[in-house]
């Protein structure tokens, strides 16, 4: 996640951990006040809700809604449980519908008060790296060429995922934004008095729909549907969000001196939906091109209205100002090129040469946006081929007003539209495809078997002798397959209609469509060299030679994901890098070097304290291993929402990585409710983009050198392994159990979120024998987080903290929290884990769930959760869970007080759906009732996975 990336009480924690020179709420308004405004907001919400259940189910919902939330306070539940058993079914439904609804309701006043509360601060993140960076040039500590060769490679790219995380539907969401927008104008002191009514009038009008709204997809989601979803979020950041982002980037650095080029991309997007096709037979490439059309309509419509916006604006007269002659003869090529449109502007705008050119850019991107639509050929200078043609056009208006004096009117609406093109592109976001290593070497068994020259058969290889084959296949250069070759095998047809499918797309919308190809489950460079064969044999990789340089039309990444594969990660890179074919691949692309961390499969397979460490070591040896190489690296980090998938705040983690191993370019996913919390709101959307972008340029230019001594970070290192490996031991004796996935199936709801239409991916891997690896990561965190244990978050941490302290490393282990941003954050984050972790109501899953041969684990599970929140409170000093932390605090505890009944009745809807024999149908209410409790606790834990 990020301080950015985060969900709404995660984002509350950077409230209380920020700067003491920085204040953290509104002047002269205390952290109690605030939340008292707050608790205010909610009330209103939660009577207006009641109001609708009233109306629309009677007085006695309401009645039971408070009933069994009062029952749910007490420690003794048997009244609870009787209540709830005597509830039917259809009840059952509306009872989980308006605890869900409440949560639903909290979540978005909190967004809109943390906005209000960070639009308050003096200074903004911004201004305050910038600012420290400014220092730095004054002291002699960075050289300013350094600073600007940075900023030229800058580039923070938020990826929209299509992970099954998210659990509110886009109907919702709107709903939920108009309603914020109605709180925030009776909130606000300017408001006409007379206003009030209507706009209490209006705010109970949406309160209701919320209520009439159904919350269940009827249908799981295609990946269209997903990519649909992504589009909505990036249309309200292209609109509302980047344009004053990066006008606040340009003016911040100009407070230094420094000037950022146009064509400088600091921040861009990027997008999974349609391309993620690993484990989802959904994502076919007739689906890919789809959803790149679908992307390149929306982000062609988005620029055409800032165009539309500019040509109602810049009504300079050659009257009054000069141009250039490179404008003037771009005029005379377009009016060459589109004289139909020449002959509609020239009379009211032939003195105006700004909104002349405005007119032919406006109609060439209308024209390209039908090209693409019908899928036409392109027109030189009637359309645009690809985004560099477009922001050709926009700097060369923009040079003209410079060269004219025009200084203050080219670095206004003209650098924003550019600036927002740059961001954008003309499709919102690139597309990442990633693709499983075993289709790649299944395909090039097929292909080698048709040629029938290897002995043994390339299935037969083992991986020195694949490595050694395919190395040198990509310095013969040769073709594989042969032009018009039509006896592939199912493999090979598949992987090489992948690559076909890039490439028209690349030829169709331009280089910026598709970037990288990632290649999950990497465990050596045979795996690279297998896609980048693949890729040769469809023309989108020519591997050169010695003499004759290479061309690369994308580029490839490996995805680290287990403690083994990222151990090993250094040494493959360094193996990648020194094949001489390789290596002019990577030269082709710039001298850049994807590499893919991936945190949810790390996590899931030795716990999360090893795989945060490994993560953390792995990046330092990549970096070593990047420079001595002389490639600059673009680490993609696979962050989930929640800390059990690497989640956290963005910003954190950023500032946390080893120094050096961010110079300028980096990628982390987005996914899940991330999206809905984080830009719901333009506003909060603002200030999550601005402190991930404040993070990426601080570290990138400041964090380049170690500013502690070597044997102190030796010996964190030491105490780090000790760690890391005593809560690995920890995690796998607990999930290595045979009685512990029969446990895990019996007290969450796993098996029914696969039923829940949340995402067009499988829960489970095909094929698979029912084990723990074959469950995904993401309802593996899930689950754990409906029934309020949320193991993966911290367990192991606890024994990990134990054995360094017995080693006579507690001192250590304080000065580590002190003084070390990636120890500080980790705990952190496990800290917040442990607080939303709740046993009691786990005990409940447990009582009424599992089987007695194998409940005996939750001991083992109890054992290492008072052990790790002994050793967490030891290390950081405090007395209790989230002491520095009050805000977060309180909202935990705001929000526990509607999430036990929750629980009470998803426990209760369990035992009555798992209660009916296999042969019979399940009743249909049972069910809904069931998934709403899932909807509901997702939403008020805002962490789904």
């Amino acid at each position: 996640m990020s301080t950015q990336g985060r969900t709404t009480t995660e984002q509350l924690i950077e409230a209380d951990r920020r700067e003491p020179n920085v204040a953290t709420f509104a002047a002269g308004v205390s952290s109690a006040q605030q939340h008292a405004a707050l608790r205010a907001s909610v009330r209103q919400l939660g009577a207006l809700l009641g109001e609708a259940l009233t109306r629309h189910e009677g007085p006695e919902l309401l009645d039971l809604v408070e009933r069994v939330r009062r029952l749910a306070r007490q420690p003794e539940d048997d009244q609870l449980r009787a209540t709830l058993a005597g509830v039917d079914a259809k009840t059952a439904v509306v009872l989980a519908r308006a605890f869900t609804a409440y949560f639903q309701l909290v979540n978005v006043t909190e967004q809109l008060h943390r906005w209000q509360e960070v639009t308050a601060v003096d200074e903004g993140p911004l201004a305050s790296a910038v600012g420290r960076i400014g220092h730095a040039l004054e002291d002699g500590s960075l050289d300013r060429d350094l600073l600007v060769r940075v900023l030229q490679r800058l580039e923070y790219r938020p990826v929209f995922t299509a992970h099954p995380t998210e659990a509110t539907r886009r109907s919702v969401t709107d709903l939920l934004r108009r309603i914020a927008d109605t709180v925030q104008a009776i909130e606000d002191p300017r408001r006409p008095a007379a206003d009030l009514p209507r706009l209490q009038r209006r705010l109970a009008e949406l309160v209701d729909l919320l209520w009439q709204t159904d919350e269940l997809r009827i249908v799981r989601p295609e990946p269209t549907d997903e990519a649909r979803t992504a589009i909505y979020y990036l249309h309200t950041i292209a609109a509302s969000v980047v344009p004053d982002l990066l006008a606040e980037l340009d003016r911040t650095l100009a407070t230094i001196g420094i000037e950022l080029p146009p064509q400088a991309r600091p921040l861009r997007f990027g997008a999974w939906a349609g391309g993620d096709r690993d484990g989802n037979p959904n994502v076919t490439p007739a689906v890919t091109l789809e959803v790149i059309g679908l992307q390149h309509d929306a982000g062609l419509r988005e620029i055409i209205a800032g165009v539309e916006e500019l040509l109602s604006e810049l009504s300079s007269s050659t009257r009054v100002v000069s141009v250039t002659d490179e404008l003037r003869a771009s005029l005379e090529r377009d009016a060459e090129a589109l004289p139909i449109t020449y002959n509609a502007v020239r009379r009211l705008n032939a003195e105006e040469p700004y909104r002349l050119k405005l007119s032919f850019v406006r109609v060439r991107l209308m024209r390209t946006r039908d090209r693409l639509a019908h899928g036409t050929p392109h027109e030189p200078g009637r359309d645009y081929a690809g985004f560099d043609e477009l922001l050709a056009d926009l700097v060369l208006i923009r040079d003209s007003m410079r060269a004219g004096g025009a200084e203050l009117t080219a670095d206004g609406s003209i650098l924003r539209l550019t600036r927002t093109a740059t961001a954008i592109g003309l499709g919102l976001a690139t597309l990442d495809i990633r693709e499983h290593s075993d289709k790649h070497h299944a395909a090039l068994a097929d292909l080698y078997d048709r040629i029938g020259e290897l002995e043994p058969p390339y299935a037969a290889l083992d991986r020195p002798a694949r490595i050694a084959l395919l190395s040198r296949e990509l310095g013969s250069r040769r073709p594989l397959t042969g032009t018009g070759v039509t006896d592939l095998g199912v493999a090979a047809a598949a992987s090489l209609d992948l690559m076909t499918t890039i490439r028209t797309a690349l030829d169709t919308y331009g280089p910026e469509v598709i970037e990288t190809y990632i290649v999950s489950m990497t465990h050596d460079i045979d795996d690279l060299f297998a896609v980048v064969v693949l890729a040769r044999e469809a023309g989108l990789v020519d591997t050169g030679s010695e003499t004759a340089p290479a061309s690369a039309r994308i580029g490839f990444a490996p995805l680290f994901e287990t403690v083994a594969e990222l151990e090993a990660a250094g040494p493959l890179l360094d193996a990648l890098l020194s094949d001489p074919a390789y290596r002019r691949v990577v030269a082709a692309r710039g001298d850049v070097q994807e590499i893919m961390l991936g945190y949810s499969d790390s996590s899931k397979d030795a716990g999360i304290a090893a795989s945060q460490w490994q993560i953390h070591r792995a990046q330092r040896a990549l970096r070593d291993i990047g420079r001595r190489h002389g490639v600059v690296l673009r680490l993609f980090h696979g962050r989930g929402g929640s800390v059990g998938r690497g989640g956290g705040p963005t910003g954190e983690a950023v500032m946390s990585q080893p120094y050096g191993s961010l110079d300028g370019p980096i990628k982390i996913t987005e996914q899940g409710e991330v999206l809905s919390d984080k830009y719901t709101l333009p506003g909060l959307g603002r200030f999550n983009l601005e402190v991930a972008l404040a993070a990426v340029l601080e570290a990138s230019v400041l964090h380049r050198t170690s500013l502690l001594p070597k044997d102190v970070i030796e010996g964190w290192n030491g105490t780090m392994d000790l760690v890391a490996g005593s809560g690995q031991r920890a995690y796998r004796g607990l999930v290595r159990d045979p009685g512990l996935v029969p446990f895990f199936v019996s007290a969450t709801p796993v098996d029914e979120l696969g039923k829940m239409n949340i995402g067009s991916r499988p829960a489970k891997r095909p094929g698979g024998a029912g084990g723990l690896e074959d469950l995904r990561a993401i309802p593996w965190v899930f689950g754990w987080t409906q029934s309020r244990i949320i193991l993966p978050g911290w367990f192991g941490v606890g024994s990990g903290l134990a054995a360094a302290r017995e080693d006579g490393r507690g001192d250590t282990l304080r000065e580590m929290y002190g003084s070390w941003a990636f120890f500080r954050t980790f705990l952190s984050n496990v800290q917040m884990t442990l607080a939303k972790t709740d046993l009691d109501i786990a005990a409940g899953y447990v009582h009424e769930l599992v089987p007695a041969e194998v409940a005996g684990l939750f001991e083992t599970i109890r054992e290492e959760h008072a052990r790790t929140l002994e050793e967490v409170l030891r290390v950081t000093g405090q007395t209790a869970l989230l002491e520095s932390a009050p805000t977060l605090r309180r909202t935990l505890e705001l929000r526990d007080s509607y999430l036990a009944p929750l629980h009470a009745l998803q426990t209760s809807l369990l035992a009555r759906s798992r209660s009916v024999p296999d042969e019979a149908d399940p009743d249909p209410d049972v069910q809904r009732a069931l998934l709403l409790t899932i909807n509901g606790i997702a939403a008020g834990l805002r962490n789904t996975g």
